[in-house]
């Protein structure tokens, strides 16, 4: 099975708006069409934007059903080491945490909103692409 990593945007927007493109992907994942390949820094940053009030009031989750949240995505996607470090996106260095993320996890596919990430166009055979152009895939 194809082993796809989300941007934390792309797992937000599902979150935010059920009826979107990223939804219909976080969707697909649930009834089994791919695996989803996690890393510490990626549940790390969807924890923070998570809590940012103008995220959180739409949201609207306790902090039992965030924490909830992010340990069932934890626990059901595959997890990396996080051991890789990568220089590539040297304009905006914390966009590596997905490249290192999907090169860890051999992910065949990184799906993001990233014009930095999505310039590359493929990164050491990994696929980096919109959430649109994935879903046409599946």
């Amino acid at each position: 099975m194809m082993r796809v990593v989300l941007d934390a945007n792309v797992l937000v927007s599902a979150i935010l708006s059920p009826r979107g493109t990223p939804a219909q992907i976080l969707n697909a994942w649930r009834a089994e069409q791919f695996n989803l390949v996690i890393s510490q820094a990626i549940l790390a940053e969807l924890d923070r934007v998570f809590r940012y009030p103008k995220i959180a009031k739409r949201h609207r989750w306790s902090e039992e059903q965030l924490q909830a949240s992010l340990d069932g995505l934890a626990h059901v996607a595959i997890r990396t080491p996080g051991t890789l470090t990568l220089v590539v996106i040297t304009e905006d260095p914390p966009d590596d945490r997905y490249l290192e993320c999907a090169v860890e996890g051999h992910a065949e596919v990184l799906v993001t909103g990233d014009r930095l990430l999505l310039s590359l166009g493929e990164y050491q055979n990994i696929k980096i692409l919109t959430p649109r152009a994935f879903l046409e895939t599946l």
